[in-house]
């Protein structure tokens, strides 16, 4: 364990600046994440590619980031979770101004793999090292704090491609997110020469994670039964989610017949759905437990994504989003913060292991979507993945209700 990754009993509460920082770095990866979504039908347009291979600059993106889970959570357990964050981000925005200058839609997709590759670091990492310096049972509510950051950037991202599709160029979405990138870097490492040192930190330069280390710790994951029911899970919440998420804009802007910038705004109100979530999370999370939060979120996101699919007039693509949203968190936080105890020993591989599954379900998920889209239309795939939703929800609250009968008996 490295200075920035010093226990709770350690430091007591986390540092506020630190939590704060980790937040707005997850809000630029996830604004990078979702940018394309509202551009997908300019960027078919202009590069002369179908709907389904555009989407490549999303599903592509996701695969590096999901693939890329297996170099970095090792690498935040050797040398600091924070720190490699604080790097990540910097080399982000140096990854969006290649994204912003490609000229074909081949240097664009290269250029997403690697902003993908690097972005892997930042949310997995983050939410490792919260679970590094809080207590399990004050963790739940921290961590919806935490995910203000990423919801809003999620929401910004979407908001940005649509304007960006009807009155900027697509390039512009990438030069801010260079811009984003670069000020959270700076002061992540403002933050860094604030946080307490850790008496049983490393001094000097840490030995490179070897290959027997790293194969080691991803096998102590792997190994518990609980574990690969959650990374399942996850695997499965991502492609059901994010498949038919990637395709809403457009699907609304066909729909609807509205502007690129009213169906990304609309999708938008996915994110204040989160911060729904995210405001009320301590009353959600003593009123329902655990198990109520993954079953209800499950309904919110059949209900908003069925709406959405059918959607006859902009008002359901409003609260569509906004209970898709909401429902989305109820039930990724749940996940997420069972995540962080799977394995606490080498909490950065499981937390890492755990992203990879939720992206590459995302990868998996948005090619899924496209072919379906192609063949039944957007809107059916979309209410496919609510249902499928429904279901994934439903059986994970069932294994909590057992894990919870268990340990009472």
């Amino acid at each position: 364990m490295s200075i920035t990754d010093s226990p709770a009993s350690d430091t007591g509460s986390p540092p506020l600046l630190a939590i704060v920082c980790l937040s707005l770095a997850a809000g630029a990866s996830a604004m990078a994440m979702r940018v394309n979504d509202a551009l997908l039908p300019q960027l078919a347009q202009i590069f002369g590619v179908p709907l389904a291979t555009t989407a490549q600059v999303v599903s592509f993106y996701a695969l590096a980031y999901g693939a890329s889970q297996v170099l970095w959570g090792p690498v935040g357990d050797r040398f600091g979770k924070y720190r490699v964050v604080a790097w990540a981000v910097l080399a982000c925005g140096l990854a969006s101004l290649a994204c912003a200058l490609a000229g074909d839609f081949g240097q664009l997709r290269a250029a997403r793999v690697l902003a993908g590759m690097l972005a892997a670091a930042i949310i997995p990492l983050s939410i490792a090292w919260i679970g590094d310096v809080v207590p399990y049972e004050r963790r739940q509510p921290v961590l919806a704090r935490f995910l203000i950051g990423q919801i809003t950037g999620l929401a910004a991202g979407v908001w940005l491609g649509g304007v960006a599709a009807d009155h900027l160029g697509w390039r512009v979405p990438y030069f801010v997110l260079a811009g984003v990138y670069g000020a959270v870097g700076a002061q992540l490492f403002v933050g860094l020469r604030r946080l307490p040192l850790n008496s049983s930190g490393r001094s000097g330069s840490p030995a490179p994670p070897s290959l027997a280390r790293t194969l080691g710790d991803f096998r102590e994951v792997l190994a518990a039964r609980w574990a690969r029911i959650l990374l399942l899970i996850v695997f499965l919440e991502g492609s059901f989610l994010f498949g038919p998420l990637a395709f809403m804009a457009a699907h609304l802007h066909q729909r609807l017949g509205v502007s690129l910038t009213v169906a990304g705004s609309l999708v938008m109100v996915f994110g204040a759905g989160g911060m729904v979530y995210a405001l009320g999370a301590r009353r959600l999370i003593k009123g329902l437990g655990e198990t109520g939060l993954a079953r209800t979120g499950a309904v919110f996101l059949c209900l908003g994504l069925g709406a959405i699919a059918g959607a006859p007039s902009w008002v359901f693509g409003v609260i569509g989003s906004l209970l898709a949203g909401l429902g989305f968190y109820m039930l990724h936080n749940t996940l997420q913060v069972n995540a962080t105890q799977m394995a606490p020993r080498v909490r950065g591989a499981a937390v890492s292991i755990f992203a990879a599954s939720f992206f590459l379900g995302q990868s998996a998920g948005v090619t899924l979507t496209g072919w379906l889209s192609a063949r039944i239309g957007s809107g059916p795939a979309i209410g496919l993945g609510g249902g499928a939703l429904l279901g994934v929800g439903l059986a994970f609250g069932q294994v909590l209700a057992r894990r919870g009968r268990a340990a009472q008996g």
